[in-house]
């Protein structure tokens, strides 16, 4: 029989912590996309961990700070000692490899896992108390999960997306304004928050079906078209929504043409011209999207550092946070509050404004006042506390079917650090959702 060999690349485990120890800002693309558990080798397990705390804490890298670190935790025997540690420096391995050394350990680790999983879906297969419906159903399941390792988190240019949007279509100057942060387009908005400032972390909460996700869209496209002479950087995280869906939803604000009639590609002549008159316009913009659903803080922080080294980055959109993923499963009200506090610091690294859509508790609804409060942040911990801007947004008209203010929207500043709060009407605004666009109110 022949012998059976381990699936491991510790060659390339030895590579890329030897690339580190000679420039450790190859960190910026490892973090969020490798983890301990990608190395075979176990002393590589120990000193990789320790690289990412010193990382993580904005020290530098080198055998002196590494050996330290590992001494103070008690660790410096697990990772092999100073001979070890000394061979991985002593060997000049090459930084421009970094990525192909990344990438010959997540295969590694990626062919391990699948084989382990083969390895308990069989066991599961010979089990008698599932039926098999059930054991089909958990196998594709798995394999589903497994393969979604396969997807790296990168970022999509909207030229590459609005053609898409068009062929399923057809097969179906100068602010006089005192603004210190981005314009956001919405002249009371920025009256109230002096614009979105680098650092803050901004939450734009409310119940489903308020437009939280049009309003989000709405303000990246006007961040990128009103700031930097319209060369603004945005960064769209859609963990919910198709990033084909989105730029629909885009397209459809900026043409007033309903999102149906895109959808269904039902459309006269001036209605094309007008649709490609709007592609035109968002193809000059530096929006970028990633719709990969199972993304944690950590990777969404890689792909940024990455975005603002190659294009530069001015804003973030987050949609949704209770759906970011933790490293160790789903979110409980103890994990988003960690999430929260780590997209806080991810702006303040970055040094942008980071803006995170939020779903409220069901409380609303069960009482007759439906205007959102602070205490309705759903799973909120600390999402309040870390914070700069907690806005709402409620529509009279979704409670109440004889509202007198059909078609108009609030938008509540209930935070801001950097002044004034709105009072509970907020700031008024107009909703139309067959184009999913907010515009402001004009008397």
């Amino acid at each position: 029989m022949q012998n059976i060999v381990v699936p491991a690349n510790v060659e390339a485990e030895r590579s890329l912590l030897g690339a580190i120890l000679l420039d450790y800002t190859i960190l910026n693309k490892v973090e969020g996309r490798l983890y301990d558990r990608d190395f075979y080798e176990p002393r590589n397990k120990v000193i990789f961990n320790s690289m990412l705390d010193l990382f993580r804490d904005g020290k530098n890298i080198d055998i002196t700070s590494l050996i330290s670190d590992l001494e103070t935790k008690g660790n410096l025997t697990k990772a092999g000692g100073y001979e070890y540690i000394s061979s991985l420096a002593d060997i000049g391995y090459s930084t421009s490899n970094a990525d192909t050394y990344i990438q010959f350990i997540e295969d590694a680790s990626l062919r391990r896992d699948a084989l382990k999983l083969l390895q308990t879906l069989t066991e599961r297969g010979y089990r008698s108390d599932n039926t098999t419906q059930s054991f089909l159903e958990d196998m594709e399941r798995s394999v589903f999960d497994l393969s979604k390792r396969r997807k790296i988190g990168t970022f999509t240019s909207i030229k590459d997306i609005t053609g898409t949007v068009l062929a399923n279509a057809e097969a179906q100057s100068r602010q006089k304004e005192n603004v210190v942060g981005l314009k956001t387009g919405f002249h009371e908005l920025d009256k109230y928050t002096l614009g979105f400032q680098p650092g803050q972390l901004i939450i734009l909460a409310a119940r489903p079906a308020m437009g939280k996700s049009a309003m989000a869209i709405n303000l990246a496209c006007n961040v990128a078209s009103k700031n930097l002479k319209g060369k603004a950087t945005c960064a769209i995280f859609s963990l919910e929504m198709p990033q084909e869906q989105l730029v629909e939803r885009m397209i459809a604000s900026d043409s007033k043409i309903s999102l149906k009639s895109i959808k269904t590609g039902f459309l006269k002549d001036p209605e094309w011209i007008r649709i490609q008159t709007a592609c035109t316009r968002l193809n000059s913009l530096n929006i970028y999207f990633s719709d990969e659903t199972d993304l944690t803080v950590a990777k969404i922080k890689s792909v940024c550092r990455q975005l603002k080294e190659l294009n530069g980055l001015d804003f973030v959109v987050i949609d949704y946070l209770q759906l970011i993923s933790s490293d160790g499963g789903r979110s409980t009200v103890e994990e988003v509050s960690r999430i929260s506090r780590s997209l806080k610091l991810m702006a303040q690294e970055l040094n942008i404004p980071v803006m995170a859509l939020s779903q409220l508790s069901r409380a609303v609804e069960k009482r007759d006042d439906k205007h959102p409060m602070m205490a309705d942040l759903r799973d909120s911990g600390s999402i309040e506390q870390d914070a700069d801007i907690v806005m709402f947004l409620y529509r009279d008209d979704y409670y109440n079917k004889n509202s007198t203010r059909k078609g108009e929207a609030d938008l509540i500043i209930a935070k801001n650090r950097s002044g004034q709060t709105t009072e509970e009407d907020g700031i008024p605004l107009m909703f139309n959702g067959a184009f999913s666009n907010f515009s402001e109110k004009t008397e």
